[in-house]
């Protein structure tokens, strides 16, 4: 049984992020300094994603809702081009997708020059994808997870630094392969 439409209370864990107060009064992950996440959702999407928006408005961050906003059919590419292009242009620090598998979501969101996004499923991956990877877009098959599961996934995500170091020459490599390209596409 799904509980998507219930409100959930923030749950702290033994996941310790330094977070200070801000004029703004806005929490989050000061070590990566985000306030501001893109959320959008495509129509089988939408019930989690009004549930993630208010919890994460809980935690403090400023969720910049892209749609959409009924359940009327939409095009996941739509959405998630959104998603994507808010995090690209800086306007906002993270995104999160979600779709009926959020794989199509990953796909689309991964043609946007500077996105890293990473389907997850359980919190193994979500971890993995900030810390390893640095994705800063995360796709979620809404309907494939309990509403406390999606929260609690989004939270460690955000709250999930990248670990640098090792993972540095990887991310390099495929920021490369995008850069190049990019540039051949142009010649």
């Amino acid at each position: 049984m799904s509980n998507l439409g219930r409100i959930l209370r923030p749950k702290r864990s033994a996941h310790t992020v330094r977070t200070v107060e801000r004029e703004d009064a806005v929490a989050g992950n000061e070590q990566d300094n985000i306030s501001r996440v893109a959320l959008g959702a495509d129509h089988g999407g939408l019930a989690a994603k009004e549930t993630l928006k208010v919890y994460l408005g809980s935690l403090g961050y400023r969720v910049v809702d892209m749609g959409t906003f009924n359940t009327d059919s939409v095009d996941y590419p739509d959405i998630a081009v959104k998603v994507a292009d808010a995090v690209a242009s800086g306007a906002c620090e993270r995104g999160i997708m979600i779709d009926g598998a959020g794989i199509g979501s990953s796909m689309v969101c991964n043609k946007v020059r500077g996105v890293r996004a990473a389907l997850c499923y359980d919190l193994a991956t979500v971890r993995n994808s900030r810390e390893h990877n640095n994705a800063n877009v995360l796709t979620l098959g809404g309907p494939r997870h309990e509403a406390d599961v999606l929260c609690e996934m989004a939270r460690v995500w955000l709250e999930t630094r990248f670990e640098g170091g090792r993972h540095w020459p990887r991310i390099n490599k495929m920021m490369a392969v995008e850069r190049r390209r990019h540039r051949d596409q142009l010649q």
